[in-house]
């Protein structure tokens, strides 16, 4: 059954109990446009179970999402600080409002040579601190960053320490340096790029721990036994008994 309501005497009284089943892990690749909520969503209507996610992917980016269904949902604590892996299109000839292609330009650049790219990366790897972008969901004061942003509030942003594991360049022409990235999680990629002189043009997650973009399917939902398996935990080890 995909969920039970309840309804009280009053017409604003009522209550959606979401079903437990199926339970397990989702792998969606996100297309560019929609929000992770909405994709989120998409599954929870055609599922009918209790539906959350491991992270999140701004609008523009697409790539590699976890969701996890039914009673599934009380694990997410154990895939939510797994290690991510991006392919990013920065372009450096431009900052923007948000460190991202749905910004404002904000300020145009020269893009640097080769060797002062390289130079910059190399200031980029390890254990970095970096501020939060200005349009993320983080809280300043009780209140999301990105909606401060959207009315023009100007606040001084936290840094996050985050581990650049690999960063490393795919390809660099006409000011666009397309990069593999393998980092820790919380890591802004948007951060990187606006370190770097630019912004992320494109974004795209292709692993999340064991998991690739590759494996998507969203009809299909992986067991919890076996998604905690992919993590190296033990499903005797107390959480596989969500499954």
């Amino acid at each position: 059954m995909p969920g039970v309501v309840e309804r009280g005497s009053g017409a604003q009284c009522f209550i959606v109990k979401r079903a437990l089943s199926p339970s397990g892990l989702v792998l969606v690749d996100k297309p560019a446009g929609p929000s992770s909520f909405a994709i989120v969503a998409g599954v929870r209507r055609r599922t009918g179970a209790r539906t959350g996610h491991a992270g999140t992917l701004d609008p523009f980016a697409t790539g590699l999402l976890l969701l996890l269904s039914g009673a599934a949902t009380k694990l997410a604590s154990y895939f939510v600080g797994l290690d991510k892996r991006y392919v990013t299109d920065v372009d450096l000839s431009a900052r923007t409002s948000t460190g991202d292609p749905e910004g404002e330009v904000i300020e145009r650049l020269e893009p640097p040579d080769e060797q002062e790219l390289a130079q910059k990366l190399e200031a980029l790897r390890g254990e970095i601190e970096l501020p939060i972008p200005a349009a993320s969901a983080v809280k300043i004061g009780g209140e999301r960053a990105y909606r401060l942003h959207r009315r023009g509030v100007e606040v001084e942003m936290p840094v996050r320490r985050s581990r650049v594991n690999a960063l490393d360049v795919i390809a660099y022409r006409d000011g666009v340096a397309r990069l593999d990235l393998r980092v820790s999680s919380g890591t802004y990629v948007r951060a990187i790029a606006e370190a770097l002189g630019g912004h992320c043009a494109t974004l795209r997650r292709t692993e999340v721990g064991p998991f690739t973009v590759e494996e998507a399917d969203p009809e299909r939902i992986v067991p919890p036994d076996e998604a905690l398996a992919r993590i190296g935990l033990a499903p005797e080890g107390g959480p596989g008994a969500a499954g």
